[in-house]
């Protein structure tokens, strides 16, 4: 019987890292898992509409960094970074709410995407955009799937819709696949989200796969002097 893995966790230290990362004693570690996933959530509905792919947050002894990944860091950061310190004020006012600790020395750092169309979460995001302006679902995905596949690096991509499509009373699905998926390959790098798009009618389910080819051992990593291949030496090959 088969089972489902998300492609993330299925490589996680193999291509992927985690997207919190610290360390903590067992007295902080619920309050800091708590804070995690309570912040994300937060942001997430705060920021939506500004094409975000990651959130991720580091903790050590004293600080705390939250590193925000979106393909239009103007929107964030605002006129003379305003939008960006408002941003941080209104962490550390959510956090005192819940009752977190608060960090004695807090970043906020906002990356940019250079490649969305090859990013699921901004992808997905797109696609829910175009549903919530009462475009035609199929057009929608056909459109979206083809510059994803002009995208720099994408090999394959693969959208799934799933609910009261076109309003209709039964809710179905509609799939539409372009190029190579192999979930299975450790090293192949795939990128998954899943979205909602909120209708009038209903929730109409996004899920998203992008295939952007695989990754091997980085060569610059290899001892000094080693090639491709290695090569025997004279004294090994000569015959006794």
């Amino acid at each position: 019987m088969s089972k489902i893995v998300h492609p993330y966790a299925h490589r996680l230290i193999i291509l992927r890292d985690w997207k919190s990362r610290w360390f903590a004693d067992p007295k902080k570690y619920v309050a800091y898992l708590k804070g995690d996933v309570l912040i994300r959530q937060y942001l997430e509905k705060k920021l939506r509409g500004m094409y975000i792919s990651t959130i991720e947050i580091e903790r050590s002894r004293k600080a705390t960094r939250f590193i925000i990944k979106t393909s239009r860091p103007g929107l964030i950061i605002g006129r003379n970074g305003e939008g960006a310190t408002k941003l941080k004020e209104d962490i550390l006012k959510k956090m005192d709410k819940l009752k977190l600790p608060r960090p004695e020395d807090f970043k906020l750092e906002i990356m940019e995407i250079t490649n969305p169309e090859a990013d699921a979460a901004i992808v997905a995001y797109m696609i829910a955009e175009g549903l919530e302006k009462r475009m035609p679902y199929r057009r929608v995905i056909k459109q979206i799937i083809e510059k994803v596949m002009q995208a720099h690096g994408v090999e394959g991509a693969r959208v799934v819709l799933s609910g009261r499509l076109g309003g209709a009373e039964i809710a179905r699905t509609e799939e539409l696949k372009r190029g190579s998926i192999p979930l299975q390959t450790f090293r192949a790098d795939i990128d998954f989200k899943r979205e909602r798009a909120t209708l009038s009618y209903g929730v109409v389910g996004i899920k998203v796969w992008i295939y952007r080819g695989k990754i091997f051992a980085d060569k610059s990593r290899r001892p000094e002097g080693s090639g491709s291949r290695p090569q025997a030496s004279g004294k090994d090959n000569k015959l006794d």
